[in-house]
């Protein structure tokens, strides 16, 4: 891709020139579970233009093409359901195929490429997705530029983005000598996820939430993101990387930005990624006695899981931004697996009114309040759940006062109308770099701050403290939030 926007707008299929996207890891978990299922939902949905084939690839090969194109429409069928017309999946896969490669030898895969691309037509752009082991990232790269695959291509990488600062820094190093800057995506798939883009829509867009998002009506912030889910076959993975390092500095700092970032001064990507960028470098590194980890009662017995494993599997944590808008509120973060529910939220605590009476309470060092003030509620797993729970007059003779939840209707027109239907997270990675459009993608500066705000946890780590199944973590992580304690999701 010789232009840095391609393809820009929604446009028409009509509109919309030729494109190649070159998939490794195209037999992987991810590959069958998100990215399959987002590019038919874009073929689906007319966004993918007339003109398009994937060329999946990897170490080993799954058989024939047909073999492979049988693995692709079992993947659409199961994530998409009766979205999923079988003449519609028919069509798509014919325009896929697979051919091996390796860090150490892409020269048939470079061939194909190359005559696919010729095939497809005058003004082809390739698109070139890596989701491959971090430790494997660098060798691939070097293989990509090897063969030219990289040749006027745009790089999608899918985090983790290295392992620390010091790789972190030298993935981005490998990455500039191949392609510039504006050919470079870094995934963060949390980024594009609608609920997500919708924290800072929220506050851009309503006046209350503009004058009230600061130090000075908000005691507190909490971001939860659990899952009921243990390693689900996957605790090798687990093993090797941890929670921690798996979702904190990635996801759960993202979600961090978009919540605590002022908003950016035009609607360009550039403003989208300096005001994140500036948000994180306020974002005060991280104290590992701040920090509670825990491991999950029966992860010791799981494949792959040695008998004395010392590695996370939760991760609570508290943040704090050293800004005018964010001074002294903390950010209560916390993830892990086999918790007692998957309600994925953003909950925003504001301090208690003032009604002249009496003297404000102020917070105490964890920032916890005497009273509540009410929440703001924004769950992360779709757009429309957005919740403001408030203290009202308790109802009949008694005096005193009850809390209730006052909750977004998902059908009403303000939520985008009966038929608006929401997208996928990995569908907006691949549309928005198909257009050419870096605001949900990450910048290398930002993964490194990121990483270097993780640091002395990374390097001191807490002892991981066991927790039962179905629960929320260590009774230890209670003592993050104070007396206030987490927001437990309803039953």
């Amino acid at each position: 891709m010789s232009d840095a926007r391609p393809g820009t707008g929604p446009g028409t299929t009509a509109e919309q020139p030729p494109l190649l996207v070159v998939l490794f890891g195209a037999t992987g978990d991810l590959a069958r579970r998100k990215l399959f299922p987002a590019l038919f939902d874009l073929r689906r949905r007319g966004l993918l233009g007339p003109d398009f084939a994937v060329i999946g690839s990897g170490r080993h090969s799954p058989g024939s093409d047909d073999d492979f194109r049988g693995i692709v429409a079992d993947a659409v069928h199961s994530s998409l359901g009766d979205k999923a017309a079988d003449e519609d999946v028919r069509e798509f896969v014919r325009r896929v195929g697979f051919v091996p490669a390796s860090a150490e030898n892409g020269d048939d895969l470079a061939a194909a490429v190359a005559e696919r691309g010729a095939a497809l037509g005058e003004g082809c752009r390739t698109l070139v997705y890596l989701s491959v082991p971090p430790e494997s990232m660098p060798d691939m790269l070097r293989m990509v530029e090897r063969t030219g695959i990289s040749d006027g291509a745009c790089l999608m990488i899918e985090k983790p983005f290295g392992e620390d600062v010091q790789s972190a820094r030298a993935l981005n190093g490998v990455l500039l000598d191949i392609v510039p800057e504006e050919r470079i995506f870094r995934i963060d798939h949390f980024l594009c996820k609608e609920a997500v883009r919708n924290l800072l829509t929220l506050r851009r867009a309503n006046g209350w939430p503009t004058a009230l998002w600061n130090a000075k009506h908000v005691a507190w912030v909490q971001i939860d993101v659990p899952e009921e889910i243990d390693s689900q076959g996957r605790a090798a993975f687990l093993e090797a990387t941890g929670t921690f390092r798996d979702m904190v500095p990635t996801h759960l700092f993202q979600i961090t930005g978009q919540v605590a970032m002022e908003p950016p001064s035009d609607d360009s990507p550039e403003a989208a990624r300096a005001a994140r960028l500036r948000l994180f470098r306020d974002m005060r590194v991280l104290d590992p006695k701040e920090t509670v980890f825990g491991q999950y009662d029966g992860y010791r017995e799981e494949d792959g899981v040695a008998d004395d494993s010392t590695r996370e599997t939760f991760a609570a944590l508290r943040v704090w931004i050293d800004n005018p808008r964010w001074d002294g509120v903390p950010f209560l973060l916390r993830t892990g697996k086999a918790l007692g529910s998957s309600d994925a939220a953003v909950t925003v605590g504001f301090r208690p009114a003032v009604d002249g009476t009496e003297e404000e309470d102020g917070a105490g060092a964890d920032g916890s309040e005497a009273r509540s003030g009410g929440e703001f509620v924004a769950g992360l797993d779709d757009p429309r759940d957005v919740r403001l729970g408030l203290d009202v007059a308790r109802p009949g003779p008694g005096a005193g006062t009850v809390h209730v939840e006052l909750r977004a209707d998902g059908h009403d027109e303000a939520a985008g109308g009966p038929d608006a239907e929401p997208m996928d997270a990995y569908g907006h990675v691949f549309l928005n770099a198909f257009r050419g459009d870096h605001t949900l993608f990450t910048t290398g500066e930002e993964v490194e701050r990121l990483w270097e705000i993780a640091t002395p946890v990374l390097d001191d780590p807490p002892t991981s403290l066991p927790y039962p199944k179905g629960s929320f973590g260590p009774e230890e992580a209670n003592e993050l939030p104070g007396a206030r304690g987490w927001r437990i999701p309803e039953e």
